[in-house]
């Protein structure tokens, strides 16, 4: 794909933004490629995503910057440019459950993001082959109980040794600490399945199967201090029926997992997710 510049943002609502935003890319040559704006009424807030040729624009990035920042100050602005030519970095945690790891190597392998995998850490030396196997670092890192805090301490060394730009819980079966949460605002994305709060604990599908669920679905979200509760990124379901055990209750949950892990970690890596409270505005 041509390199690209990614303009995100949200402020208070009022009229003139998309012509403030808009004239001034358009006064100095540049091509939209993709407009998408949302306006919540009841928050009064207004949302925007842009994407620019970047080679359409006689400036880089910086002056780019340079020359919204005062539009920006007008309408009070949150705001982000991004270029695609930095490729974002993608650190990967996982424990022994594999279904979603494997997922997400075979998405980067087959070049469908363009991304770097700097490393993977795990609380198990499980996936260790795999992931070597594919040229990528595997720092396994385990979580005793009595000493929790050194490992979760590693895992930011190592995050930040890796200039990690996101943290992918892909099943890592550990709850973060606040104090990594807090470190990392929306930048650490997890993957569960659909039926938190209902089914809480050791083996989710068959306590589901023991109540006859007809919907078996997977949710990704934003980690955040309050365990499971963070901004929602995407959801999906699959429909179940009486003949289908809990095997196949599993085997449908990992795979509508990996399908939204990889969807949800899509709209992250492209800037589609703004953040709205507790909620997310995702232009697909």
């Amino acid at each position: 794909m041509p390199r690209r510049y990614t303009l995100t943002l949200s402020c208070p609502d009022r009229v003139g933004i998309v012509a403030a935003v808009s004239g001034l890319i358009a006064a100095h040559g540049g091509w939209i490629t993709e407009a998408n704006h949302h306006s919540d009424p009841e928050g009064g807030r207004f949302f925007m995503r842009q994407e620019i040729l970047a080679d359409s624009l006689p400036f880089d990035a910086t002056s780019f910057r340079e020359r919204l920042a005062p539009i920006a100050a007008e309408f009070a602005m949150d705001w982000r440019l991004v270029d695609s030519a930095c490729k974002k970095r993608v650190v990967i945690l996982v424990s022994q459950l594999g279904h979603c790891l494997y997922d997400l190597l075979a998405r980067w392998q087959a070049q469908e993001w363009d991304i770097e995998i700097p490393c993977v850490i795990s609380n198990h030396d499980t996936h260790r082959g795999f992931v070597e196997w594919h040229g990528i670092p595997f720092h396994h890192v385990p979580v005793a109980s009595g000493d929790k805090a050194a490992a979760f301490a590693r895992i930011a060394e190592l995050f930040e040794d890796a200039q990690g730009d996101v943290m992918v819980l892909a099943r890592y079966m550990q709850i973060l600490p606040d104090a990594l949460c807090q470190r990392y605002p929306h930048r650490i994305i997890n993957i569960h399945h659909g039926f938190l709060p209902s089914f809480k604990g050791a083996k989710p599908y068959h306590q589901a199967y023991e109540r006859g669920v007809k919907l078996v679905g997977a949710t990704c979200h934003y980690v955040t201090s309050d365990l499971d509760d963070g901004p929602i990124i995407e959801q999906d379901v699959v429909r179940v029926d009486h003949s289908d055990d809990p095997s196949d209750l599993i085997r449908y949950g990992r795979d509508i997992e990996k399908t939204v892990l990889a969807r949800g970690l899509g709209y992250h890596l492209d800037d589609r997710v703004l953040i709205h409270g507790r909620r997310t505005v995702v232009f697909r």
